[in-house]
């Protein structure tokens, strides 16, 4: 058996003691690591959180856009007032509008009370849209109105209703590519693009893996009731070798499959899920390794997508995204049958 790298320390009685320090500021509590890349990040958090200025967080899906917003909440003059957030992909197309704006009574068919929309909820607070993206281009004049003018009238109503609020927003996607297709407008993304932030994504900051294995290893071990006290050496070789295309949230959900497979002090982590690649990664580019797992994946689990987006630890819908950009087919990994 390899040698333990570390001991993980046991926590405390202090239910609020944080075994993981990555800053001075409270704000930050919830972002573990230390590497220069996540550094930068928080430095820009520091910089921009106590102004009004609207945000654009970017990164790829499972970076922690959602955590870099609440920090920048936390961390200004309206830490005190509401955090609102709205995720947009979530939300069917027609009724985000009236989630956005709210609307008034008899509106519409079954609007049979005033409803108040995330804007008025968020007023001299903040408002946080992920996956800004995904506004269908019909809505998005009204979104632009509203930050410009710093008002908006309700669905069915004709009272302009003042906001003073701050807008923070997210997307793992291309927005100038968007602009491109013409399927997202270059005057609101100006708009939003006031101060960007960038978030690199874990493959490019591997330092911070320790940290963040030994933050999930303590977080799982209390949830189930284990004991888990050590990480072998060649587990946290194989752990930052991998390139992680579900970044942290994929971390996390390795982790915690970890954590429920070891059954004494030691993490029995299933390696064999991320491939040789991970202890001995092959020839090739960065997209080329990833296509390569990818299809692995896909192939063991006969072609369902679904099951094969949950061992990947990442959503469905980003695992349809990396085979639409590594050119995966069906034809590369579902075996035809001869009759």
């Amino acid at each position: 058996m390899a040698a333990a790298v570390f001991a993980i320390p046991q926590p405390t009685s202090d239910s609020g003691h944080k075994l993981l320090d990555t800053t001075t500021s409270a704000s930050f509590d919830e972002i573990v690591g230390r590497s220069t890349a996540l550094n930068r990040v928080l430095r820009d958090v520091e910089i921009v959180a106590p102004t009004d200025a609207t945000v654009l967080i970017l990164g790829e899906t499972g970076t922690g856009k959602e955590l870099i917003a609440r920090a920048l909440h936390g961390m200004s003059r309206r830490k005190n007032c509401p955090f609102v957030t709205l995720n947009c992909a979530a939300i069917p197309t027609g009724l985000l509008e009236s989630e956005l704006f709210g609307y008034e009574r008899g509106a519409f068919t079954g609007a049979l009370s005033q409803k108040i929309g995330r804007f008025e909820m968020a007023h001299r607070g903040t408002l946080f849209l992920d996956e800004i993206g995904d506004i269908p281009l019909e809505l998005q004049p009204k979104l632009l109105r509203a930050l410009q003018e710093k008002s908006f009238e309700r669905l069915g109503g004709t009272r302009t209703i003042p906001i003073n609020v701050r807008l923070l927003a997210a997307t793992n996607r291309d927005l100038k590519q968007m602009i491109r297709d013409k399927s997202f407008r270059s005057d609101l993304y100006y708009r939003l693009k006031v101060f960007p932030i960038i978030i690199p994504p874990l493959r490019e900051r591997p330092q911070d893996i320790p940290a963040l294995t030994e933050h999930f290893i303590q977080k799982y071990s209390l949830e189930m009731g284990r004991q888990v006290e050590t990480i072998p050496s060649g587990t946290i070789r194989a752990l930052m070798t991998w390139h992680w295309p579900g970044n942290i949230r994929e971390l996390e959900n390795f982790i915690q499959r970890s954590v429920i497979l070891s059954s004494g002090k030691i993490l029995r982590a299933p390696l064999e899920e991320l491939g040789s690649d991970a202890i001995e990664p092959a020839g090739g580019t960065l997209e080329e390794v990833e296509r390569r797992y990818i299809l692995r994946v896909l192939r063991e689990t006969v072609g369902v997508t679904r099951t094969a987006a949950f061992r990947l630890g990442i959503p469905r819908p980003t695992l349809d995204t990396l085979m639409l950009k590594l050119r995966i087919t069906r034809g590369d990994f579902v075996q035809k049958t001869s009759h």
